[in-house]
């Protein structure tokens, strides 16, 4: 690895490190501190340039990988944020805590579980009375879990990874929907699983399709009102995802090795995308979905 100041030219093959990793089992859903090596999620690579001042976010997932990464940027732009996540990840969570006031900006955290429609609904109040507003909502956590044969998917794991990665988005946005100004915008997570799906996620590679079906079709719906949604498709990224049950153990030492690139990405390096779409930036920018995916293209 070179250096992680993302702003000087270099080569980006080079630029973070690269396969062979360990074998690394965690629990999920996995804690990045235990990571080896531990991934970049910009807290010393990330600067912001006030794109974000004043505005006012909820996002999930947001104590460690892409979610972490996409808090650091939007407090370094100026945004106030409300952080969404898994009781267990708080560990995770407190680190981003104390980066977001270490940048000014005001944090309330909301542990819970977003499986549960109720939580889901009680978050976004918590997110509209924490801020006094809401004009971000940034859907990324969500549910890997690799099975080897659809004979040991279970109907429960099914239930459960669709409720985190689609419920919980619906659940979200048609809460979060009312309170939005004109102005506001909607970020989901897909994948690029939505488009090359492995063999080992049938469950999750459906979800990830579904969110891009859903963020097309909500972007019509909602343009009238001057809110824009867009999603990202991230490739093979380097997030307690992947060690914690999302990857089969034996695939972990050379993952993202297939990408052109020729390494997994890190979490900062999604971050700017996002805030570009959070931004007035993209103004004209509604119902695309934006991949970052180490040069694997997405139709």
């Amino acid at each position: 690895m070179t250096t992680l100041n993302q702003y000087d030219m270099q080569d980006p093959t080079k630029q973070y490190f690269q396969p062979k990793f360990e074998e690394q089992p965690q629990s999920a859903p996995g804690l990045a501190k235990d990571m080896d090596p531990k991934p970049d999620h910009g807290e010393e690579s990330y600067k912001g340039f006030g794109r974000l001042a004043g505005r006012k976010a909820l996002i999930t997932g947001a104590d460690s990988g892409i979610g972490r990464a996409v808090a650091i940027a939007f407090a370094r732009e100026g945004a106030d944020i409300v952080m969404s996540y898994l009781p267990d990840e708080e560990p995770d969570a407190q680190e981003v805590v104390a980066l977001i006031k270490q940048a000014g900006r005001k944090v309330v955290t909301a542990p819970g579980d977003i499986s549960d429609e109720v939580f889901c609904k009680s978050l976004v109040e918590t997110a509209n009375t924490g801020l006094g507003g809401l004009d971000i909502l940034v859907n990324v956590a969500g549910k890997q879990t690799a099975q080897k044969s659809i004979a040991d998917l279970t109907t429960e794991q099914l239930d459960e990874t669709f409720r985190t990665n689609v419920y919980a988005m619906f659940w979200l946005c048609k809460a979060a929907l009312p309170l939005m100004p004109a102005g506001a915008t909607i970020i989901n997570t897909t994948s690029i699983q939505a488009y090359q799906p492995s063999e080992t996620l049938l469950d999750y590679a459906s979800t990830k399709a579904a969110i891009v079906a859903f963020t097309h079709a909500f972007a019509k719906q909602v343009a009238e009102k001057g809110i824009r949604v867009n999603a990202v498709a991230p490739g093979p990224v380097w997030t307690p995802l992947q060690p914690s049950g999302g990857q089969p153990q034996e695939k972990i030492p050379t993952f993202g090795s297939k990408t052109p690139i020729g390494r997994p990405g890190q979490p900062a390096e999604l971050a700017s995308v996002y805030v570009l779409l959070a931004s007035q930036e993209s103004s004209y920018v509604t119902g695309e979905i934006y991949g970052v995916t180490g040069g694997n293209h997405l139709p």
